[in-house]
């Protein structure tokens, strides 16, 4: 089983920036895809980032293009998201997760238990 820790969220005003992580631990496929998601309160799990397992492909939901930036360091079994420009209408729990195949991703086919997230806070 995989285990994702995921790190980096808080309050910050609108306009602002923050870096999350995702540390991928355990019984993680030999290549994968990982990807960024978000939940806000009453809102359905959605989709924001995904990257290939060589960062080649990258794919982001239309509403961070532009602002956000998902990146990889495969030494350290990581993934990041760096968010600029937030907006109130981010506010959400913020998960990763992973898939052999980068196309499941956006669809969150994805292979792991989800982790407990984290918190990021837009305050307008």
């Amino acid at each position: 089983q995989v285990q994702l820790v995921e790190s980096g969220g808080g309050l910050v005003q609108a306009g602002g920036s923050l870096r999350l992580s995702c540390a991928a631990s355990g019984r993680t496929p030999s290549s994968y895809a990982m990807g960024w998601f978000r939940q806000a309160p009453g809102n359905e799990r959605e989709f924001v980032a995904a990257i290939s397992w060589s960062g080649i492909r990258i794919r982001y939901a239309d509403s961070v293009k532009g602002r956000f930036t998902i990146s990889r360091d495969n030494a350290k079994n990581t993934v990041y998201l760096h968010m600029n420009s937030l907006k109130p209408e981010d506010t959400a729990v913020y998960y990763c997760n992973l898939d052999r195949e980068f196309y499941a991703i956006p669809r969150m086919n994805v292979l792991s238990p989800w982790g407990q997230g984290t918190q990021v806070t837009v305050s307008s």
